[in-house]
């Protein structure tokens, strides 16, 4: 089934049909490293990275991850370190996590450019997407059941960015957009490759520079985390 938030609200979530998992159900929830990427968005829309930025915001979403973690209602555990081989390995799907993540908003949470085989009319309910059964192969993952994967993605608007955005409104009354702050949050089962819950949005609040605002933003990405404490019931 689909649990979709109300249109005014910006976050997206979906969980696979039949999936539940309960608070306290002795699973393992394996914690991979989270894709952090800060920097500005140039006058032309281009993503210009900033390490300062970067290392500030993956230290405050460390914090705030950790901080996190006992509300998330079952056992979690941090990938070990990595090199080589399984460092690569942990990249790509980490890259394939935010390139499904993208689709899903792309082509299934929003009706209108939802993919056939994804269409409520074709497949009533349907939530069907995978990063494939590579996974088990994963840093850690032969001790846990799960993965969960994180990616983050702040692009904060230059002055340039932000004039033409002015400019545009007072002359031709074209659209757009200054700065981006994207941010997916998904739960991967480790035997199947199968993506059983995505909270998904592409317009997240809370500055990640600061700790405060890494906080905001963990809490919105873990928002009704399966088994979480603090999950509610998805709103129809």
């Amino acid at each position: 089934m689909i649990c979709a938030l109300p249109a005014a609200a910006q976050e997206r979530t979906a969980i696979k049909e039949g999936f539940v998992l309960p608070p306290h159900s002795g699973k393992t929830i394996l914690l991979l490293r989270p894709t952090v990427s800060v920097g500005a968005q140039s006058t032309g829309g281009l993503f210009e990275p900033n390490g300062d930025w970067t290392e500030k915001a993956r230290k405050n979403i460390g914090d705030a991850l950790a901080a996190r973690q006992a509300a998330l209602g079952n056992k979690v555990i941090s990938a070990p370190d990595s090199f080589g081989d399984d460092a690569q390995r942990a990249d790509e799907y980490a890259r394939l996590f935010a390139a499904v993540s993208q689709a899903v908003i792309e082509y299934q949470f929003f009706k209108g450019n939802r993919l056939p085989t994804k269409k409520h009319d074709n497949k009533a309910g349907v939530f069907d997407w995978s990063l494939g059964s590579g996974v088990r192969d994963l840093p850690g993952a032969k001790d846990a059941d799960y993965a969960l994967f994180l990616y983050n993605k702040d692009a904060y608007g230059s002055t340039g960015r932000k004039l033409l955005q002015i400019a545009a409104m007072l002359g031709p009354g074209l659209a757009v957009k200054s700065g981006e702050h994207a941010g997916y949050a998904g739960l991967v089962d480790l035997r199947t490759g199968d993506l059983l819950w995505l909270n998904a949005d592409a317009a997240m609040g809370g500055d990640v520079r600061d700790a405060d605002g890494a906080i905001k933003r963990i809490g919105q990405l873990l928002e009704d985390f399966p088994g979480s404490d603090a999950a509610q019931p998805a709103k129809p």
